[in-house]
Parts: C-alpha cells; sequence; structure tokens
C-alpha cells in the first residue's frame, strides 16, 4: 500500500537542481514577457531557452565568491548562454525570482501533502464503515466512561483528516502567489506586465501589492497548515499507542516477518512508527513557529526569513509527507482486537451505564442531587468490593422503592447507548 508513496519525489522537489532549474523558468518566461512588449528579440529567448542549462557544481563554485546564490545563478547560465545572456534578469531582483520560485515549489508540495491525505480518508472512509458496530470502551482522563465503538474513533479521525484536506486548499490558494515587481515592489524597471504574463504561465496570482518580497505571512499560513495536519497525525498515533499498551491490548501497529523490538526483550512488539510520527510532529510545530517570527521584517524587506526558510519550509513539507505515508501504513495495516475490548468493557463491572441509572431515577421525580448521591453511593460500593453495579443497585433498598428489576435491566442495554450511531454515520456520509 504504502509503494505508490515515497519521498523521492518530495526530496526531488526540494534539491537544488529542481530549484535552480525552476530559477531558469521563471527567467525565460520574464524574457518572453519582454519580447511581446519588444524588448527582446524573439531569437534571443529562443537562444536562451536552447542554451541555458543549469551546472549546480559551477553555480556553487561561484557562489563562493560572490557570497549571492541568485548572482552565482545568474553567471553561470550567462556563460552556458552566452551574448544574449544579458537579457536574462532585466528590470528584476533576486527574490522576484527566488519568491516566485518558492511558490511553485511551495504548491507542488501542497499537492504531494494533499494526495496523501486523501489517501488516508479513503482508508478511514474503509475503517470506519468496517468497524461500525464493534463495541468497545470509551474512556475520559484514561478511564471508562461510556460505552463507543471502534468505528466512531476512526470515523473522528475521518472528520478531522477532511479538514485537514480542506485547510491545505485553503493554504494552496494563499501561497499560490508570485511578483515580480522590482527591488520594492514598485514596477520601476519592470512593468506589471510581465509579472502578469510570468504568473499565468506558471498558474500563479499576481501579489495585488508587495515589496521586494511576498508577504510572509503567505508562507506562516503554508508552515501553520502543516503544524495542524502534523498535530493531526501526533493524535491519531498516541491514541493507537494508546490502545496498544499491554493493560489495554485492543489494537496493534503492524509488526513484520523479521521485525525486532527490543534488543533486550525478545517479546516486545512497540508502537515504533507511531512513536516517530509523534516525535516528528514535534519538529514541524517548531518550524511554523520560525515561519511566525518570519512575518514581521525591516520595512520593505530584511534577509531575516531567507535562512530560516532554506530549513523550515522544505523540513517541514518533507517531514509531513513523510509522517503521513508512515501512518498509510500503520492504519491501513492497523490489527484490531475486537475480542479485547469486549474484556476490557468487563473490567469496571457495568459502572459505565452509571449516568443511564441516573437519569431513570430521575425520571422518577427524585432531584439530582439525591439521585446523584443513591448511584455514587452503589457505585463507590461495586468498585470497593468488586461486584457488578447492577448487583450493588439490586442490592439497595433506596434503589429498589423506585426501580424493579425491569427498570434496572433496562438501564444496562448497551444498545440504547448506542442507538444514534447511524446518524453519525449520516452526517459523516458513510453506510
Amino acid at each position: 500500500m504504502i509503494d505508490r508513496y515515497t519521498l523521492p519525489e518530495m526530496k526531488k522537489l526540494w534539491a537544488e537542481k529542481t530549484k535552480f532549474e525552476t530559477w531558469l523558468e521563471i527567467e525565460i518566461l520574464a524574457c518572453e514577457a519582454y519580447s511581446k512588449l519588444g524588448d527582446v528579440p524573439p531569437e534571443a529567448v529562443e537562444k536562451i531557452r536552447k542554451k541555458a542549462r543549469i551546472n549546480v557544481k559551477r553555480i556553487e563554485e561561484i557562489e563562493e565568491g560572490v557570497k549571492h546564490d541568485l548572482i552565482a545563478f545568474l553567471q553561470a547560465v550567462g556563460e552556458e548562454v552566452g551574448e544574449e545572456a544579458k537579457y536574462i534578469h532585466s528590470g528584476l531582483t533576486s527574490y522576484d525570482i527566488e519568491d516566485t520560485a518558492l511558490a511553485v515549489r511551495m504548491r507542488r508540495a501542497a499537492d504531494l501533502i494533499t494526495e496523501s491525505l486523501e489517501t488516508v480518508e479513503d482508508i478511514l472512509i474503509e475503517k470506519t464503515g468496517k468497524y461500525k458496530n464493534t463495541v468497545m470502551m470509551g474512556r475520559t482522563h484514561g478511564m471508562h466512561a461510556q460505552p463507543t465503538t471502534f468505528g466512531l474513533k476512526m470515523g473522528l479521525m475521518l472528520a478531522e483528516t477532511r479538514r485537514n484536506c480542506e485547510r491545505m486548499a485553503e493554504m494552496r490558494k494563499f501561497i499560490s502567489c508570485g511578483k515580480l515587481s522590482g527591488a520594492v515592489g514598485t514596477y520601476a524597471h519592470c512593468p506589471p506586465s510581465v509579472e502578469k504574463y510570468v504568473c499565468e504561465k506558471l498558474g500563479l496570482e499576481p501579489a495585488k501589492i508587495s515589496t521586494q518580497i511576498l508577504q510572509r505571512d503567505r508562507h506562516a499560513h503554508f508552515l501553520t497548515t502543516l503544524a495542524i495536519v502534523a498535530s493531526s497525525l501526533d493524535k491519531f498515533a498516541m491514541e493507537i499507542r494508546h490502545l496498544q499498551r499491554t493493560e489495554i491490548g485492543e489494537v496493534e501497529e503492524p509488526f513484520h516477518k523479521g521485525q525486532k523490538g527490543s534488543s533486550a526483550m525478545p517479546h516486545k512488539r512497540n508502537p515504533i512508527i507511531c512513536e516517530r510520527i509523534c516525535g516528528l510532529a514535534r519538529v514541524v510545530r517548531s518550524n511554523a513557529q520560525a515561519g511566525l517570527e518570519n512575518i514581521a521584517l525591516w520595512h520593505e524587506r530584511d534577509l531575516t526569513n531567507s535562512s530560516a526558510e532554506r530549513v523550515v519550509i522544505p523540513d517541514s513539507s518533507i517531514l509531513v509527507f513523510y509522517m503521513l505515508n508512515k501512518f498509510i501504513g500503520v492504519i491501513g495495516d492497523l490489527v484490531v482486537y475486537p475480542e479485547r475490548m469486549l474484556e476490557n468493557m468487563e473490567l469496571s463491572h457495568g459502572l459505565v451505564f452509571s449516568q443511564r441509572v441516573l437519569l431513570a431515577l430521575a425520571d422518577k421525580g427524585l432531584p439530582r442531587e439525591r439521585t446523584y448521591e443513591i448511584v455514587q453511593r452503589c457505585a463507590m460500593r461495586s468498585q470497593k468490593e468488586g461486584i457488578h453495579f447492577k448487583d450493588a443497585l439490586l442490592e439497595d433498598k433506596e434503589t429498589r422503592r423506585y426501580l424493579n428489576e425491569k427498570d434496572l435491566e433496562d438501564c444496562f442495554d448497551l444498545k440504547f447507548m448506542l442507538r444514534n450511531i447511524d446518524e453519525i454515520y449520516q452526517r459523516l456520509d458513510i453506510k
């Protein structure tokens, strides 16, 4: 299942060669736009496109001396192109190229991540349907609360995954924005028509207004959205980790033939993939903080955003993509133990029906405070003496004054507790 979703495409997207290739495409498109204005001969554009090549090693050699990556790029490309290189980068500033290229790559990263999210959604749709009636214990504060189903747990993940798909779509819109507006965004040496042409060719929207850079709230939106996706995966993986604990043992992440869980303890089957997901989510969230810090820059620009973005934007993209693909493997092949779920329900001796008893007594006209005292007294006895909650109620004289055996039997009806699941499934559009 996971073979179709490997990392090379995402890693290639953030490779230096891809960055320079994207820069070159933008420079050539700008030359085409100038050509339509009559400022660059069409034959020069043709020669530039034909002769321009990316030599990463040569760019790095030049950068060692000039200490400026885009100047090094232009010089290396110029060596390949020859005389027509004089038309390249006319009227532009570095971040006209760098920011527009970054938008192209961020959008592609968003698409790759969304594709993986949609795969998670498909798997969760199947799991939600499959385990609709697989009854288990619902827990609050880590303690037995009331019955639920494993299908509802899967449905909760499904709904959140769908929201994350919506968040990704919204974020994609905001980052799909380019700018070729010059040193402080005034189009002093590059007419807006050039920007419009280039952005249209790249499928981007021209920024309504910019400085030397696109404003960093867009990039913060990208990073915070990825942080939310990572946090959802953290939440899903943590749930699996808790349910896999020895004392619970209701689900288990896949454990493959030949896999080893511990160097010292051969019996161990640890939830290592889920733990890895939880750990990496911390990195993605911390990267989002850097993105938020980058929003405020000096005047029309400073460079404090640049160094951080070269790390956090590629890293967060790669990490979230990796986490999603690991989760696809976990959730797709998740081992579920329905029998254990039923066994665990019996550990609290029927106490999970206490609210139903509370409401039944209230229906008899007792004040809520009094009904609570009665039910709590019987519940505490059940816990202390290890007897079934129903037996404690049957032996309680005050309870029997209001509820007969049939009344109490009805209070312990599991189907009643889960009678509205169909409506929840309708809301999820799951059959």
